[in-house]
């Protein structure tokens, strides 16, 4: 197997609807941008509060992807 490295990198994403479509949100966003996405490990969920009620639910992910040089 060749030898790789891998960058991490940490997103929040967010939705009214659920922990499984904020992190899906996050990993969605970020496949538009980066290339070769190979793990996504959600690390925290947290809900933001509004009047004693759920206003969105929150979902950090670490997220990582092939490192590629210019060669």
């Amino acid at each position: 197997m060749a030898e790789s490295v891998y960058k991490i990198i940490e997103l929040v994403g967010t939705s009214t609807e659920s922990w499984e479509k904020a992190a899906a949100v996050a990993v969605e966003k970020a496949s538009q941008s980066l290339r070769n996405l190979r793990i996504a490990e959600v690390v925290e969920l947290d809900m933001q509060l509004e009047d004693g009620k759920v206003r969105a639910y929150r979902a950090k992910v670490k997220v990582s992807f092939k490192y590629e040089t210019g060669d």
